[in-house]
């Protein structure tokens, strides 16, 4: 008997109940042992963790310059031919033939932007003198009658026979940069930065030279261009904020004066802002710029359905193809096309900030303004917060004169992200060879008997 108690109960028995956990809240609700959620801001955290881990790659700025410049470019020709067809045919001309100039111009860029892309940056330094000594020639070549031919009241292009014009202006801004870049480095190695003269001279009397022969046939979107490499230069060497100020109201002094002598720019200025066209059909290109954009709504009206390109709205396929594309493809492919050049800005400055050499700093920087600036002077434009500058939008207007220099500028750029240690640690691992040789050495270090 004294020993029953340490046998089990009784048969028939109910066991003494043991402690059990109190129910957790109706309807199904987790108990208080089992593991909580996670905070709402938790999941946003580690988002925004692989992002940032994800934009410090190496490859990141390399792989940003060349995935954007492609994409314009090629969404470009789409809008292109979309945004032309109607204008050919005015002309007595197929409806593909704006498209296929502009084809083969992106042919031979995309050769050039492969070149540039495989040149060392002493080759881009060399090139940078007989670049700027040719564009300056022909821009005198411009001037002298019988060569120089006029292109909408300006005198900047060069008749090449048959179909084909040359606008060696386009070309002036890659020498500058490239001349520039070369010079301000050398300058930086000697640390001669620090003296203005060395600072302005002779950086700023050439490109003055060439904002003097660009104004003499009228261009004054392509001067306001080059007057922003020219800064961005100088703010990349460091110049001070009183030097700045001196130069900037130079420029604005000489901008006003141009302007004020030219009905033409005073007409343009006054349609900032304008909805509607006045009596006399003044402001006509802003105002059905603003139309084609404002009919376009979150989708477009579908690609080659566009209204305004049927003899409504001027240049559509040059300097207001920003609206058309608004037209046809909407708000979305706007932000798209926006997200593209803030890419290609953000990785420009990127390769500019993460470099030791001074050149391809000074080049990276320059290339990133002259994108950026002309960029943003277009769709200014288009959307009526800036005067119609009659600039082309960066690797997506129609422009072979333009598109050649913009593709060599993309693959210098592409040239510079590559010259990172970092990024070229990452790409000799992505080599077809670097792969074979280590899946190999890891074949031969298995067990004998793993298969």
């Amino acid at each position: 008997m004294g020993n029953r108690s340490r046998r089990g109960p009784r048969r028939g028995t109910r066991p003494t109940p043991t402690a059990t956990p109190p129910p957790g809240p109706r309807g199904g609700g987790r108990s208080p042992e089992a593991p909580s959620r996670p905070p709402r801001g938790a999941a946003l955290r580690r988002l925004h963790e692989r992002a940032r881990r994800a934009w410090d790659r190496p490859l990141t700025a390399y792989y940003l310059i060349l995935g954007a410049g492609l994409l314009i470019t090629v969404l470009g020709l789409v809008m292109v031919y979309s945004a032309s067809m109607i204008k050919a045919l005015e002309l007595d001309k197929p409806s593909t033939y704006f498209f296929r100039k502009q084809f083969l111009a992106a042919v031979i860029g995309a050769g050039l932007l492969l070149l540039a892309s495989k040149m060392p940056v002493k080759l881009h330094r060399a090139f940078a003198y007989p670049l700027l000594l040719a564009t300056v020639f022909l821009m005198v070549l411009v001037q002298v009658p019988g060569i120089g031919m006029a292109v909408n009241g300006n005198q900047n292009w060069i008749y090449l026979g048959g179909p084909f014009q040359l606008q060696p202006s386009e070309f002036g801004k890659l020498a500058l940069i490239l001349w520039g870049a070369d010079l301000m480095a050398r300058k930086q190695d000697k640390r001669l930065l620090g003296q203005w003269k060395h600072l302005l001279v002779p950086l700023v009397p050439v490109a003055f030279m060439l904002l003097g022969l660009i104004m003499l046939g009228g261009d004054m979107g392509t001067a306001i261009i080059l007057t922003a490499i020219l800064f961005g230069l100088l703010w990349l060497a460091g110049a001070p904020t009183r030097l700045f100020a001196g130069v900037l109201a130079f420029a604005a002094a000489i901008a006003f004066l141009l302007i004020r002598t030219s009905p033409n720019r005073m007409s343009r200025l006054a349609c900032m802002g304008v909805s509607e066209p006045d009596e006399n059909g003044g402001c006509w290109q802003a105002v059905h710029g603003i139309y084609a954009l404002a009919s376009g709504g979150w989708f477009g009206s579908g690609l080659g359905a566009s209204v305004e390109k049927w003899g409504q709205l001027p240049e559509p396929h040059t300097d207001f193809i920003f609206a058309i594309t608004g037209e046809e493809l909407g708000l979305a492919g706007t932000l798209s096309v926006l997200a593209l050049f803030a890419a290609l800005g953000y990785a420009g400055i990127r390769v500019a900030g993460r470099t030791e050499d001074p050149f391809v700093r000074y080049a990276a920087g320059g290339v990133t303004t002259w994108i950026t600036a002309q960029a943003v002077i277009n769709i200014g434009a288009v959307l009526g917060l800036l005067p119609i500058a009659g600039v082309p939008l960066p690797l997506f207007s129609y422009g072979g004169s333009a598109l050649l220099p913009t593709m060599f500028a993309v693959g210098l750029m592409i040239a510079f992200a590559r010259q990172d240690p970092a990024a070229k640690a990452a790409l000799a691992t992505r080599r077809p060879g670097v792969r074979w040789k280590t899946m190999r050495r890891r074949v031969m270090k298995r067990p004998s008997g793993e298969r």
